[in-house]
Formats: C-alpha cells, sequence, structure tokens
C-alpha cells in the first residue's frame, strides 16, 4: 500500500469516527494534513487542512463532504448502517495499529452500539466476557487473540467501499425528514356562519 493510499484510508476513517461522535472535528484536520504531506491534493483538502482548531468545528462540517468527494471517497450519512459499519471497521484498524488494546476496542463498540449492529455482533459480545473474567488465569490473552482476529476480519473490508443501500451524500449533509403535515382544513360548511 503506498503512503497515499494509507492517508485516503486514514482520512476517510477519521471522517468515519467523526461522523459517529468518536473524535473531534480537529481530529479530523490532523488527518487532512497528514494526506497533503503523504502527497493527496485537491482544492477543498488544502482548505480543511487550513482549518484551525477552533475554526474546525464550524468548518468541517460544509468541507469534509467536499474534499472527500474531490479524493473519490466516501462519505456515509449521519446514523446510516453503513456509517456505523465504516467507524467499526476504523477502529479496528486502530486496535490494529496499536492505537487501541484489545478491551477498549470491545468496550467502545459495545457502548455505542450495544448487541444492535450485526456487524459488531462478536465485539460486543466479547466485551461481555472481558466482565467476567478473573485476572491471571489466562483467559484474557485468549480474549484478546479473538479480538484481533475479529478486527482483522473487519479491516480487510475495504475502506471506501460503500454499501448499495447507501443514498448519495448532498456535500452540505444529510437532508432533514420532515413528518407529513396532518392539518385538515373545515370544509367551508363546518365554519361558523357559512352554510
Amino acid at each position: 500500500m503506498t503512503s497515499t493510499e494509507a492517508a485516503a484510508i486514514a482520512l476517510q476513517d477519521h471522517a468515519a469516527l467523526w461522523r459517529v461522535g468518536e473524535i473531534s472535528a480537529s481530529e479530523v484536520v490532523d488527518s487532512a494534513c497528514d494526506a497533503l504531506v503523504a502527497g493527496l491534493d485537491t482544492p477543498n483538502l488544502r482548505i480543511l487542512a487550513a482549518c484551525t482548531r477552533a475554526e474546525a468545528d464550524y468548518d468541517v462540517h460544509d468541507l469534509l463532504p467536499q474534499a472527500l468527494a474531490e479524493l473519490g471517497l466516501t462519505l456515509h450519512p449521519v446514523g446510516s448502517k453503513a456509517g456505523q459499519e465504516a467507524a467499526v471497521r476504523a477502529l479496528a484498524r486502530r486496535m490494529l495499529a496499536g492505537e487501541l488494546q484489545p478491551w477498549e476496542l470491545t468496550f467502545r463498540i459495545h457502548r455505542r452500539y450495544g448487541h444492535e449492529l450485526p456487524l459488531a455482533e462478536r465485539l460486543a459480545e466479547l466485551d461481555d466476557e472481558y466482565g467476567m473474567l478473573e485476572d491471571g488465569d489466562g483467559a484474557t490473552a485468549q480474549a484478546d487473540a479473538e479480538v484481533t482476529a475479529e478486527a482483522r476480519r473487519l479491516a480487510a473490508h475495504p475502506a471506501g467501499a460503500a454499501e448499495p443501500t447507501d443514498p448519495p451524500v448532498d456535500a452540505h449533509g444529510p437532508t432533514r425528514e420532515f413528518p407529513p403535515n396532518k392539518l385538515r382544513f373545515p370544509e367551508p360548511t363546518e365554519l361558523p356562519g357559512c352554510g
């Protein structure tokens, strides 16, 4: 894997983690800077990388979708199953890179998704198992090995692969869904003085 490919995966992972609230906007800006250093370059990536920490919380929302689109990367809609799965895969890659301990990975996944996300079900189960382990009986090493194997399985999925059910992402973020209007206008015969 080239450094630009690794930087693209890291930027997309940061985007997925930011979308689910796992990391701050300034960490996305740091990843954009790393991507520029690695050789990725687009107009909106440069603007994103130039954000100060104070600007990041306000500007990442608008700049990140455009920067990723220019790079041909995917930004899943907020709250989508594909977005949650992308975040799980990103956390798995972080664990494999040594940024998280195996128990931290299972704890974060279990805390955020419980047993509700099928892709992460095994990690949630392993977090339950960590809670029942005795210190020093060798079971922790076995659980760590199982978490590492599951993280490898999750990380093997391409970072940029979009699920076919994902709707396209608008450059300005997801659209708001409004409930149907349930107003009923009275018939003229129902109004006082009419009829």
